[in-house]
């Protein structure tokens, strides 16, 4: 044994045995992506929730958008032996972890706080593995919006957000016409997976982004309707500033906060920065839905790894009720930029931007056409979201053809299938 291990193994032994070692709260160490000034002061506000538990917190930030750094890192933890506690992780990924029989259950804290009523079936459901809560959500992210600068907008005389892709052309071509930038866009894979993912919502409609994204459909993959989705991504490529490769997704945001730029298409996080810096819904900046007349869900989440110790233990249970209570699902979410994930959560509080989430998610629940983001992990497994980011940013980054891009992205995807 290394002196390392072995004045580890001295400190652990000495704080089961003496007195007063323990937090109220218990101790939980929490890896997650969250390094940008919103999403920054969203955590900082799960942290000190917890902290005024008695609990103590460890935080383990994995700077970069879309958590695929982070994953890496949790991978090689998983790997040592050295899980954390909690780990933001969403959609597949959680069922993935919980088949290779990683994951803890905190189903007793569900089941005393009675989950299943407050939480939209279908969320409920990525929430749990073989019917028993290994996660617990935080929010109701929505990927399918148009940010804007409406100081910029009417330099050009464009009085209202555009309502179709033909429309936000038009828009794009009087901004270029003056100089003016018409899309803020960081070139990293899944940055533009997520303007792909909306323009194949709004292309093609729900059911047709379902049978292509989320039910991986070689002939809807194949088909003129994704072809037409390649096309208006295309013609989107041609709105960004020539510094947009590798720019992080805040950055953006923060060029249309400063008149850098018109647009921004990114989910509602992107609000979180603005209130961030102090800008005011409908005065400073706008939201709009992206085409589609459907509502493209993500949902960030903590998922509770193997660990020992009762101290740790205890600490995910305080962590899983403190996640689903009322008083901070509001806190959290009026930070984040997010609606809650608990329904019965009152938005008296929120902006005209949450209010058209809420709004949206209501009748899209109803109408069915409520579909899971795959730029954003919550569609289809790790493996065949990369091909899709690999091919879509390939993309974006060179002259393909559409009809080029959907035989690729065909067999990729079958590809993935394969593994």
């Amino acid at each position: 044994m290394s002196i390392l291990n072995r004045l580890l193994a001295a400190t652990a032994l000495a704080a089961m045995i003496v007195p007063g070692t323990a937090y109220a709260g218990g101790t939980v160490e929490v890896l997650h992506w969250w390094t940008s000034g919103g999403e920054a002061k969203a955590v900082g506000e799960l942290k000190k929730a917890f902290e005024a538990q008695g609990g103590k917190w460890i935080d383990s930030p994995i700077a970069g958008g879309g958590g695929d750094a982070a994953m890496t890192a949790l991978r090689a933890r998983v790997m040592a032996g050295n899980p954390p506690a909690a780990v933001q992780l969403k959609g597949p990924g959680i069922q993935e972890w919980a088949k290779q029989g990683a994951l803890n259950d905190v189903q007793d804290v569900a089941s005393k706080e009675n989950w299943d009523s407050v939480l939209p079936p279908v969320l409920a459901a990525i929430m749990k593995y073989e019917g028993k809560y290994v996660a617990a959500p935080v929010n109701i992210h929505r990927v399918d919006w148009i940010w804007a600068n409406p100081q910029v907008l009417a330099k050009v005389g464009i009085t209202e957000m555009p309502k179709t892709w033909d429309e936000f052309n038009a828009d794009a071509e009087k901004l270029k016409a003056a100089g003016i930038t018409p899309l803020a866009h960081g070139g990293q894979p899944w940055q533009d997976a997520t303007i792909f993912e909306d323009v194949v919502l709004g292309v093609g409609g729900a059911a047709f982004y379902r049978k292509a994204i989320v039910e991986l459909d070689q002939g809807a993959l194949t088909s003129d309707t994704m072809i037409r989705s390649f096309d208006q991504l295309r013609k989107l490529r041609g709105d960004v500033d020539p510094n947009f490769s590798g720019r992080d997704w805040n950055l953006a945001t923060a060029m249309v906060m400063k008149g850098e730029a018109a647009f921004q298409i990114m989910g509602d996080w992107a609000k979180g920065e603005f209130l961030a810096a102090g800008k005011k819904p409908g005065v400073d900046f706008l939201c709009s839905p992206t085409p589609g007349g459907a509502f493209n869900l993500n949902s960030d989440s903590f998922t509770f790894f193997k660990v020992k110790g009762a101290d740790r233990l205890e600490g995910q249970k305080v962590l899983a009720s403190l996640i689903m209570s009322p008083g901070f699902q509001e806190t959290f979410n009026l930070a984040k930029g997010s609606i809650p994930a608990r329904t019965d959560v009152k938005l008296d509080k929120f902006d005209s931007c949450a209010l058209k989430s809420q709004a949206d998610l209501v009748a899209a629940i109803k109408s069915d056409s409520l579909v899971p983001s795959m730029a954003h992990e919550m569609a289809v497994p790790r493996t065949v979201r990369g091909e899709f980011l690999d091919l879509v940013t390939n993309f974006f980054n060179s002259d393909m053809t559409s009809a080029e891009a959907v035989k690729q992205l065909a067999a990729g995807v079958k590809r993935a299938q394969m593994q």
